[in-house]
């Protein structure tokens, strides 16, 4: 109790610095009451109700999805090193978002506030996300060796790079400028249309995770032994599928490919919970992914770099530190 206790307070703590945080410093008093209503000048108000709420809104449901899409990878598969972005998921969402980036005007593309021009993104990268996701499975029924898959990922995530170089090479100016500022990751482009999106596709992503805890639970011990206790294994793997897609590859087609987050959050949460129950398990992952994400906001707005830099510095440590623990 006292560690979710801690946990909420962080993360009720690094809500309000993100808030604060920026080129114009806001103190938190003036924060406070721009978002209750308060006697704010008119501009506080905009830049905290306009640009900062839904960025750091932003930062908190975009941790948590790709957090906890990576939780059900490494389950699914049984592997440490399992996640979105290393089995090529994260790629193949991005081969989406790059058709409607480079194949479209960038304006349309990336400033598209109407609900058709958001839904289009997102259906562009699930559609990318799920044929990966699909190769992936199919492969992991034909050979056994999570290794193999693992190498497979890495592959496909290679070869979808030389697509959309391809694609990059035939794009004109202004679109190949809008993708390049794509893939460097933003947290500003989601608001509107897109913020109300992302946080039903964060609900209807975890509520599949929440609801498939006991047959993940089962799934630790081996497919065989789940269906062996009455788990129907194929509809859990389905629901996985679709969690995933839907977190993975709504995270990035708004926000951009978030590297190592998904790989490294589930570790550090099994490590705080103590536990492998995924009952426990899920929400500790909500609440380290909206730690760790909105920590990296925070010092990619101070810094004033690329959100994807920091997520990455941060994330290769743990990597390797899963590695290294491994190897033991």
């Amino acid at each position: 109790m006292i560690l979710w206790t801690a946990g909420a307070v962080l993360l009720a703590a690094l809500f309000a610095a993100d808030m604060m945080t920026g080129s114009a410093g806001i103190r938190a008093a003036d924060v406070w009451k721009a978002m209750a209503g308060g006697d704010v000048p008119e501009q506080t108000r905009l830049i905290v109700m306009q640009i900062r709420l839904p960025k750091t809104v932003t930062a908190l449901l975009a941790g948590m999805a790709v957090s906890v899409s990576g939780l059900l990878m490494q389950t699914l598969f049984r592997n440490p090193l399992a996640g979105p972005y290393v089995l090529g998921i994260s790629s193949g969402a991005s081969l989406g978002a790059a058709l409607c980036v480079l194949g479209t005007s960038a304006s349309a593309a990336l400033a598209g506030s109407s609900v058709l021009a958001a839904a289009g993104m997102a259906g562009a990268a699930w559609a990318g996300a799920a044929a990966v996701l699909g190769i992936i499975a199919l492969a992991s029924r034909k050979i056994g060796d999570i290794t193999v898959i693992l190498i497979l990922g890495m592959m496909l995530g290679a070869g979808i790079d030389a697509v959309v170089q391809v694609l990059q090479f035939i794009s004109d100016e202004q679109s190949l400028k809008a993708y390049v500022m794509w893939t460097m990751g933003s947290l500003g482009n989601v608001s509107g249309v897109r913020l109300w999106l992302l946080a039903a596709a964060v609900l209807a992503g975890t509520g599949m995770a929440a609801v498939s805890c006991k047959p993940l639970n089962l799934l630790l011990l081996g497919e065989g032994y789940a269906a062996s206790c009455g788990t129907d294994v194929r509809r859990v793997r389905l629901t996985v599928y679709a969690a995933t897609v839907l977190l993975a590859g709504t995270v990035t087609a708004f926000c951009g490919p978030v590297g190592f987050i998904g790989l490294a959050v589930p570790h550090l949460a099994r490590l705080a919970a103590g536990n492998a129950d995924h009952r426990v398990l899920i929400p500790a992952t909500l609440l380290c992914g909206g730690v760790l994400m909105m920590s990296c906001d925070i010092i990619a707005r101070a810094a004033a770099i690329p959100i994807n830099a920091v997520t990455s510095l941060a994330g290769i440590p743990v990597v390797i530190w899963i590695i290294l623990r491994h190897r033991r």
